[in-house]
């Protein structure tokens, strides 16, 4: 089990007591170098500023948790140009609502559910 536990933090693959690889066990992605240098800001806002605010973010995921993912799974350059494009949309402006980061990348906004192709 610790071995399991630790083949998955390091995402490798977890190989079942048959000796067979069990693919639904997938780890998360692991941010690029540069990528987790521009987490740091952001790990340091959620731990030491959200707390003393109250809860008024108008999506969810909240933007500091959709900016983590974002260079998490886009790395450094496409993940900090979603999270931009993400805090510019926070106001008024714009309906509230549930805005995942997108599987896929891409320079045209998409709305959950809607294809960029036409």
């Amino acid at each position: 089990m610790r071995n399991e536990q630790a083949a998955t933090e390091h995402g490798d693959c977890v190989h079942d007591s048959a000796g067979g690889h069990d693919e639904t066990t997938q780890a998360a992605p692991r941010p690029t170098p540069v990528a987790w240098i521009l987490l740091l800001p952001i790990r340091f806002y959620r731990k030491a500023i959200s707390p003393f605010l109250p809860p008024m973010c108008r999506f969810y995921p909240s933007c500091s948790t959709y900016a983590a993912e974002a260079l998490t799974k886009h790395g450094a350059a496409r993940g900090t140009y979603l999270a931009v494009r993400r805090l510019l949309r926070c106001g008024p402006w714009t309906p509230p609502g549930r805005d995942p980061v997108p599987e896929t990348f891409s320079f045209r906004r998409q709305s959950p559910g809607m294809s960029t192709e036409e």
